[in-house]
Parts: C-alpha cells; structure tokens; sequence
C-alpha cells in the first residue's frame, strides 16, 4: 500500500505586495500548529521585483513559492485601472495555475485552494480538482461585508453610488456616504466596477472567509458576519488578524539613517508620514504637505516619493521611478526643516519606525496593513486616503473606532498647508490627540491578547491548519 501523500494547501495571491505580506505573514503562523506545507503560486504581469523576491526567500522550508509565467497586458488600453488589472492577471494565469497545480497533485494531496478576494476565477480550478475553496481577505472586515451585499446593493441602488443623497447601510457597519466606497463604485458602468462585482458575486461559493481583522478592531461587522441565519448559506468568517510582520529586522538604503535620527528624538515627539508602497500625490499636493509639516512645529520623517498628477496608486505596479523626489519639494524646505525633519527617498523600515519609542503619530494612506501596524504599536492616526478602499478605512478610523483624525481637501482636492499644520498640532498636542492616543493603547493590548497563546486569533489559525491536515474525504480530481 502506498505511503499517504502530505498534505498541501495551495495559496494565490494576487498582484501588489499589499496583498502578498498578509498572506505570508497567515502562512508563517501555520506551520507553528500542524505538519502541513504550504505553496504560494503567484501571477505576475512581468518579471517578479525585488520586494517580493525578498519576501518569499525569507519562508520557512515548509513554505515554498512558484512565479506563474507573466501574462501580458499589451492588447489592453492604457488606461485600463488597476483593479481590473489585478484581476485580469489572475484571469490569464489560469492555464498555467491549472497545469501547476495538476503537478503538485502528484506528490501531494491538497487539502484547499486559498485565494486571494481579487482571485475568485481561480474557483473554477477548484471546481475541477474538487478541492475546498476558501478566500483571503486582506482588509477590513467592514470590506468583507460590502463584497457579500453586493449583489444585493447592486439590484436595489439604481444609478450612480456617488449620487446618493443617503448614506449606505451596510450590516453591522457604519453608515457610508457613496463617495467614500471603494474606487469601482465610482462608475458602474466603468470595466473596473463589473471585474468588482465578478468577484463579489463568488464570494458565496466559499467555504470560509479568512479575514485579516480581529473583534476588537470591529465588532459590528464580525459579528453580523458571524451570525448564523437559517435558511441562508454563507461562508464562515475567520478573522485571524492583525497579521502584520513582526520581524522588525527589515532593510534597505534608508534603514538605518531613519532609526539613528529617531534615537535622538524625544518619545512620542515624531510624526510619520508615508503613503505606503503605491501610493502617489500630485505635485501641488507635495508641496502643500512639505509646508504644512513645516507650519506645525512638530518633528517629522517623512517618506517622500515622486509626485504624479494623474494617478494616485501610480507606485502600484511600479515603485521604482528615474526623477528625484526631492527635486519637487519647495525650495529650502529641507535647509530650514533641518533637524526637526527628516525626508528620506521612496522607502523607510516603516514596522520599525513604527515600533519606536520616539514616533507618536502616523500620517498615513489608510491601507490596511498601515493600518495594522498602527495598531499592535499604538501609534494614533491622521487619514489620508488615496485609492483603493482607503476611504472606507479612512470613514472606520474616525468614526466608528476613532483613533485618527481626517483634515479636509478643499474644492480643488487638495489638503491646504494650514489644514495639514493643524491636524498635525491637533494629534501631537491637543486633548482630541490625547483621547486618540488612549484609545489605540486599549486596541494595542487586545491585538497583543487575541495574537498570545490562547488568543481567538490563534486558535482561529489552529482550526484551520487542524482542517487542513486532515486530508480524509479529499480527492484530487486530474481531469
């Protein structure tokens, strides 16, 4: 009789290093509670970068990862938007997916298909190999409503969501206004709001969601997830967060100039300003900051990429860019901010900035993994949203958790210099900042509870590998 193929779970992450971290950092913790191995499949639209070459080198043994053959994009319009992206690079991998996965099947028995919330054409694999399909969902659980009512929202809105007088009522959720719902919601006759909708509408065919928040965090919309309602199938919400890495041992060009210059700084006394991995402004919008940090007195470190006037997630496929950011800040701005600032090019340890005694406020885009690391630090908020579900985030920040501050864009779309000087006097020095900072301690130590060794969140991920090692019932079909 032959010896039992080990078990394997498949996961496909898709474009964006702010998908594939979270989803490392649930792999990681894996191998921590059964024996079982883990692969990563990822597709790409060109040759695989640095960032996540470094990322899936760092794995475990137990983890191991395979760059699907890029597909290309040249038959698609320049302007095509990075949603549909994203999904069109899953759409296209599927030959090779299908062929990958037909391969590892031979040396093992795999136990589930986990993708990514952008990845659900993947299902169809899944269907074919008769393997349990589950979703990873890197953001906000309030995120994860949004995509199961859709079809729902969709049948009963008529015209356009920005349009609404009313707010959105999602369940368990804050209300929304329309102009702060995900990007695709902007246009629903747009390519980018029906690939949205593709993928929400499969959502129900899951058997669970892995969700990468925690009941602290927010308890409204996990709850109404959780609920059991008879007569209703949907899938089971894990909420496994915050999955952040917790290596703080991060490098690159700017690492150690950034931690040295924040030794010297008093506690609390820094504000961090990033718009994480992808995130753009516009060249005016650059400026406006540069002289807003200045106007506020306040010490900074700011991570300053350069600006864009046309795409605010123009770093998303592409981080890398030929110009110096630097040329576009004001003139004499880093003369007269000496010593009190610090501006670095592109990139900085941001989980150690953040980890630091002497940082006491984030300015930030709002994404999700930010956000997080926000949390298990501490570390209060000024919200910035750029693309994407920022927003959304941004609207949970200040009004439902309350732990940022969110300063105004004027008819233009710019946040003015006095504006971003007072939101910054405001969280650095002021009694709102004060309550902010408060509240992200408790946050802090419910995130460290639900992360220790009898935490939910932890006993969440040994369900799942408990489920995964178990490889009865599970027959790879190689049709």
């Amino acid at each position: 009789m032959d010896a039992p193929k080990p078990p394997m779970v498949v996961m496909l992450p898709s474009p964006g290093m702010g998908h594939l971290i979270p989803m490392v950092e649930f792999a990681k913790r894996i191998p921590l509670h059964q024996n079982l191995h883990i692969t990563f499949l990822i597709p790409n639209e060109g040759p695989p970068s640095k960032a996540q070459i470094t990322v899936l080198q760092s794995l475990p043994k137990s983890i191991t990862h395979t760059f699907l053959p890029p597909v290309s994009f040249s038959d698609l319009p320049p302007t095509t938007k990075t949603e549909t992206l994203i999904s069109l690079t899953v759409l296209r991998s599927l030959p090779s997916l299908r062929q990958t996965i037909h391969s590892l099947s031979v040396s093992h028995t795999i136990t589930a298909l986990l993708v990514d919330h952008f990845a659900t054409d993947a299902f169809d694999l899944a269907d074919q190999f008769n393997l349990p399909k589950f979703i990873f969902f890197p953001s906000t659980a309030m995120s994860v409503s949004l995509f199961l009512y859709l079809p729902q929202l969709d049948q009963e809105i008529l015209g356009e969501y920005v349009d609404l007088t009313e707010p959105v009522k999602i369940p368990g959720c804050v209300p929304l206004h329309g102009k702060d719902l995900q990007d695709p919601f902007m246009d629903r006759k747009d390519e980018c709001y029906k690939t949205f909708y593709r993928n929400a509408n499969r959502f129900i065919e899951a058997e669970g969601i892995i969700n990468n928040s925690f009941l602290e965090l927010e308890p409204g919309p996990i709850k109404e997830l959780q609920k059991q309602e008879p007569g209703k199938v949907k899938p089971v919400l894990y909420p496994i967060g915050p999955l952040v890495n917790r290596d703080v041992t991060q490098t690159g060009p700017n690492g150690s100039e950034c931690l040295k210059w924040l030794d010297n700084q008093p506690v609390g006394s820094v504000v961090f300003v990033s718009f994480g991995s992808g995130g753009t402004l516009s060249s005016n919008q650059t400026i406006e900051l540069a002289l807003g940090l200045e106007k506020s007195e306040h010490r900074f470190l700011w991570v300053v990429r350069s600006p864009n006037d046309n795409l605010a997630n123009a770093s998303y496929f592409n981080a890398e860019t030929d110009s110096d950011p630097f040329d576009f800040l004001p003139k004499g701005f880093l003369e007269r901010t000496k010593g009190r600032g610090l501006v670095v090019s592109s990139w900085a340890p941001q989980a150690q900035v953040l980890a630091h005694g002497s940082t006491g406020g984030f300015l930030t885009h709002c994404g999700w993994n930010s956000v997080l690391e926000s949390v298990v630090n501490g570390v209060p908020l000024i919200v910035w949203p750029l693309y994407a579900e920022q927003k959304m985030n941004a609207v949970i920040l200040t009004e439902d958790i309350k732990v940022g501050l969110r300063p105004n864009f004027n008819e233009n779309g710019l946040v003015e210099r006095q504006k971003i000087a007072s939101v910054v006097k405001c969280l650095m020095e002021g009694e709102e900042g004060k309550k902010l900072r408060d509240k992200m301690k408790d946050l802090k130590e419910a995130a460290a509870k639900t992360l220790g060794e009898n935490g939910t969140s932890t006993n969440l991920i040994s369900k799942l590998a408990l489920k995964w090692s178990n490889s009865n019932n599970i027959s790879n079909v190689s049709n």
